[in-house]
């Protein structure tokens, strides 16, 4: 599953950077991306022509915390592949003046393909149920609900419920529809009511992911666990 998101993204990848010589993407981190990335640093992509966006960030914890996501991004990919430019999102200061400059960046740059997941609680990025689906921020802060705090937890990010941070900072919901391409990848049975709920659910704020119904170019990439509760 990750291995088939990772090239189809790859696919994408290539083809834009033969058509217009540069790309921009958006990288999700968690659990749910560890194969996928580990298989996208291994595509033979001229990364030093693609600009990376940071997808979202805890507020409060430091770079060098375990659960930091631009850690994660550094390790995980941007230190294998060296692309143009790595857009990470740091949330220990400022993070008002994070949105803005970030928000600033990203407005410039039409982006090519978004890496995502869901969340246990149909999160997309870090917009918990409700979503706001209005704002026209590229990047916002938001408050994580338990559930979200809890799958933190659940994964081992943190040692107990109260050490995940309460707000972060995240890309919002209109600007990862502009992707001209969205690439989902959700596994694991704890995923599957979520799924559900984005794929054969109504288009609510409830359940930010079902979102992507309205996408026109969104490959959703599951395994069994995460599936097995869809009709079809």
């Amino acid at each position: 599953m990750g291995a088939a998101a990772a090239r189809k993204g790859a696919e994408l990848i290539s083809k834009t950077l033969k058509e217009k010589g540069s790309a921009s993407i958006i990288l999700a981190t968690g659990a749910s991306q560890f194969e996928m990335l580990g298989e996208l640093v291994k595509a033979e992509v001229d990364w030093s022509k693609v600009t990376v966006f940071h997808l979202d960030e805890y507020i409060g914890i430091p770079d060098t915390h375990p659960a930091s996501f631009r850690k994660y991004l550094k390790e995980r990919f941007a230190d294998l592949v060296s692309p143009a430019a790595f857009y990470a999102i740091d949330g220990e200061t400022d993070p008002e003046g994070t949105c803005t400059r970030l928000g600033a960046i990203i407005g410039k740059q039409a982006i090519d393909v978004a890496f995502v997941g869901i969340g246990e609680n149909a999160h997309l990025a870090f917009n918990d149920p409700p979503a706001d689906f209005d704002t026209t921020e590229p990047f916002i802060v938001v408050e994580l609900d338990e559930a979200c705090r809890r799958q933190q937890l659940g994964e081992g990010w943190f040692p107990s419920l109260q050490a995940v941070p309460v707000k972060a900072i995240s890309m919002s919901v209109r600007q990862i529809l502009k992707s001209k391409a969205i690439i989902c990848t959700v596994p694991d049975a704890r995923k599957a009511e979520a799924v559900r709920k984005a794929v054969e659910g109504e288009v609510s704020p409830e359940a930010p992911a079902s979102i992507l119904q309205g996408h026109p170019f969104t490959w959703l990439y599951l395994d069994r666990e995460s599936s097995s509760l869809l009709r079809v």
